[in-house]
């Protein structure tokens, strides 16, 4: 493997501004690896080699002529596929988007475009972000890089795999209910949910409008807050977007990895642990807490007592809102369109042959919970009372960072579990999200950092929560705990993970 696909983005921008590497040179070397190793990962649905190289060689002509340059210009960047790209296939992982090029580009693609990273791809996922396995692909599964026979989590476990698997140091995710943590944690990345609105969804296929959130997926704390600086603020044509500037990402991720946190109150969500926690999950999490006590953190216990209802609230709510936004995908207006192999062709019986094999199962069936919790007589009694819930759990976290500066938790109850393993338990593979479901219920901001390996030598990772619209307490404390570890590893954790067996 390329030295260039092992540093971290942060070492390779000052590489580039030092004119050690052309990014043309930075993103072939991407290239290869990915031509090396997705034959046996699968983390992309779309590789857009030559487009990327043209990105790169403008790049590398402003640099030449002394332009005044973004810091990660050059640095390469992949894009889950529910981030609409003009003149690439976005599929958002479903039958029904097949072949589908956008017109335009996302305000988040608009603003990696603009700061000269050139863009490798397009990354696989579970369909409209609907899973935690990246299994629900109408493409097929991705593969876990530290056990192939794993998933990588989801619903973004195809840019969580290629960061692992050093295909790219930089990727979008989108969060709705855990998409960027949970793969964060199962593939030892650093994962990143903002806070609501900190990141413009103009260009997000939305799946839950009032929980999808985009945000970085990287190897380190402080890439992820040189790409969330970069992608973050606010947009117009966003109407939810913050019209606020975003708090000083990098220079908190900066000042933590100095390893000072006197005075930070760290509380520990007695509901988000215990019972359903795998042993190394549990064990790593307290050696992380011992970490942050060292490094000067004030450890407090706090109580979120309706957290345990945030997972039925959020299955009524996310289905909900689903449900409506997927309405739009009719055989119609764009995209597949199936006509009935007998009998009239009538607009309702394209939009049911077109939904019936354009969509599959678990869509579907959050489509079909969605649509009666919203149906008449029903309303109240499911989406009303689930709306009811989100309110205590957003009291809850008022509370909470009221008694502490950050909340934390486990990130996952387990490690990847085998592919196929809890595709037929739909519940048990919701409950992989118990965790990270109610910052996306709150709007408040969630991080996955990387804390080592549990007894089955898989990743685990830890959360770190801090109010809206103060991201950078995380990265401080985040980046804290990352030196730390570092420190007692002798390097990164993904420096431990297996070497992949490439096709060359």
């Amino acid at each position: 493997m390329s030295e260039l696909t092992r540093d971290s983005a942060a070492q390779l921008a000052a590489r580039l501004a030092a004119r050690e590497v052309s990014s043309v040179e930075l993103t072939q070397a991407h290239l290869d690896r990915i031509e090396a190793v997705e034959p046996a990962v699968a983390a992309f649905l779309h590789v857009s080699g030559e487009t990327a190289l043209e990105q790169a060689a403008e790049v590398d002509r402003r640099r030449a002529a002394g332009d005044d340059l973004h810091p990660l210009a050059g640095v390469p960047v992949a894009v889950k596929d529910v981030v609409v790209t003009e003149g690439v296939p976005t599929t958002a992982g479903s039958r029904i988007l097949e072949g589908w090029v956008p017109p335009y580009d996302a305000t988040l693609v608009e603003r990696l475009k603009a700061a000269g990273l050139p863009i490798l791809g397009k990354t696989n996922m579970d369909e409209f972000a609907m899973g935690s396995s990246t299994e629900h692909s109408a493409y097929g599964p991705t593969h876990n890089p530290w056990d192939l026979d794993r998933i990588p989590g989801g619903s973004g476990g195809g840019s969580a795999a290629a960061v692992a698997a050093f295909e790219a140091p930089l990727a979008i995710g989108t969060d709705t209910g855990g998409s960027i943590r949970q793969p964060g944690a199962v593939t030892g990345t650093v994962g990143v949910k903002p806070t609501y609105g900190g990141v413009s969804r103009y260009g997000l296929i939305a799946m839950a409008s009032s929980l999808d959130q985009a945000g970085p997926v990287t190897r380190t704390v402080l890439d992820a807050a040189l790409l969330h600086e970069l992608i973050g603020g606010h947009d117009p044509r966003d109407s939810t977007s913050i019209p606020e500037a975003l708090p000083p990402l990098v220079d908190a991720a900066r000042q933590g990895a100095l390893g000072d946190l006197r005075g930070v109150r760290v509380g520990v969500v007695t509901e988000l642990g215990g019972d359903g926690y795998q042993d190394g999950v549990r064990a790593r999490f307290e050696e992380s807490l011992d970490l942050l006590r060292s490094a000067g953190a004030e450890i407090v216990e706090v109580s979120c007592p309706h957290f345990q209802y945030a997972l039925g609230a959020y299955y009524l709510i996310m289905p909900s809102e689903a449900s409506s936004n997927l309405a739009k995908f009719d055989g119609m207006r764009f995209g597949l369109r199936v006509e009935p192999e007998d009998g009239p062709v009538t607009a309702e019986r394209v939009m049911a042959a077109t939904r019936g094999q354009g969509f599959g199962d678990e869509v579907k069936r959050r489509v079909i919970l969605g649509t009666y919790a919203l149906s008449a007589g029903y309303y109240d009694a499911y989406y009303g009372s689930a709306q009811k819930v989100r309110t205590l759990i957003q009291r809850d976290f008022a509370a909470a960072f009221e008694r502490a500066d950050v909340l934390v938790s486990p990130t996952a109850p387990t490690t990847a579990f085998r592919l196929g393993e809890k595709l037929d338990d739909p519940l048990a593979m919701y409950l992989n999200d118990v965790a990270t479901i109610p910052a996306n219920l709150a709007g408040v901001p969630g991080m996955s950092v990387p804390n080592g390996l549990s007894d089955d030598g898989l990743p685990v990772g830890f959360q770190i929560l801090a109010p809206a619209k103060a991201d950078d307490r995380m990265y401080r404390v985040g980046a804290a705990l990352e030196a730390a570890l570092e420190s007692s590893w002798g390097g990164s954790l993904l420096a431990q993970a297996p070497e992949l067996e490439v096709s060359r």
